[in-house]
């Protein structure tokens, strides 16, 4: 392959902001892009739920600062954090705000994003791989399947104020969409699953909870929506985690990759009993 065809990515110039997602945890689900601005970025402001092996990543003469938010503890407001981005780049410097995820789901990138825009701040956004499809993948649950659906929905676990989301049309969601995949959930983990089932969602659909997803602590727990809430709270599960609703939930016995690679789990084939009940009949 000649040199003209090689990836040549965007200069990372002094007095920009890049909003980069850094993936749910694996530092091999970094983008191309995300490795470059590591590399060149003069402050590298980051949050909770990066891993410290993508940290390790960033320029030797990078300054780090952590601006994490996580609920109930001390942390700065996102006013503080878009003014801090601000205040970086109007002092030349090349910004790189690393967010776990993807900036632009459920991550607030917008949100920093606008205040850049107010102030006259230039930006790139450069997208990482979405827990809630990343995490889930890592968990042997593809959030699509043809046998099982052809909608999927990303649903917050609470609202702006740390509460149980109060704008959402729960019978909709219960209803309407095979998969529901929620963020930041397992807090009211009990209220979802309780406003869920009185909006008709059966009591025996199936569920995972997937806990640091795609990191070394990888944990997942499969129940169903009557005793999710409870078998989490047994089990000592903590945030982060993935929740994730449906049938979907059944095709990790056949899909469960790392399981297989780790522990010499033998896969299910026919993991939905599709084969199975043709034969039968």
């Amino acid at each position: 392959m000649s040199d003209s065809n090689a990836f040549a990515p965007p200069e990372f110039l002094p007095g920009w902001v890049w909003l980069v997602g850094a993936g749910p945890g694996d530092p091999g689900l970094l983008t191309l892009l995300a490795a470059h601005a590591l590399g060149r970025a003069d402050v590298v402001v980051y949050d909770a739920l990066v891993d410290e092996r993508i940290l390790g990543l960033a320029a030797s003469g990078a300054e780090r600062v952590y601006a994490g938010k996580r609920g109930g503890k001390p942390s700065p407001s996102q006013p503080d954090i878009s003014d801090r981005l601000i205040r970086l780049a109007r002092e030349g410097k090349r910004v790189l705000r690393l967010k776990g995820g993807d900036p632009f789901v459920f991550g607030r990138g917008g949100e920093e994003a606008l205040a850049l825009v107010a102030a006259g701040v230039p930006f790139r956004v450069i997208p990482g791989v979405s827990a809630g499809i990343g995490g889930l993948a890592y968990a042997g649950i593809p959030v699509t399947h043809r046998d099982v659906n052809s909608a999927v929905t990303f649903v917050t676990g609470h609202n702006a104020v740390g509460e149980v989301p109060d704008g959402l049309d729960w019978p909709a969601l219960a209803r309407g969409s095979p998969v529901l995949v929620f963020y930041m959930a397992l807090k009211h983990l009990g209220a979802i699953c309780d406003r869920l089932v009185a909006a008709g969602r059966p009591r025996d659909d199936a569920v995972a909870i997937v806990c640091k997803a795609a990191t070394d602590q990888q944990t997942v727990l499969e129940t169903t929506l009557a005793e999710a809430a409870a078998r989490a709270v047994a089990a000592g599960l903590e945030p982060p985690a993935i929740v994730v609703i449906g049938d979907a939930v059944r095709l990790r016995k056949g899909l469960d990759w790392l399981g297989a690679i780790e522990h010499g789990r033998v896969l299910d084939a026919d993991p939905l009993g599709l084969k199975r009940r043709q034969q039968a009949g």
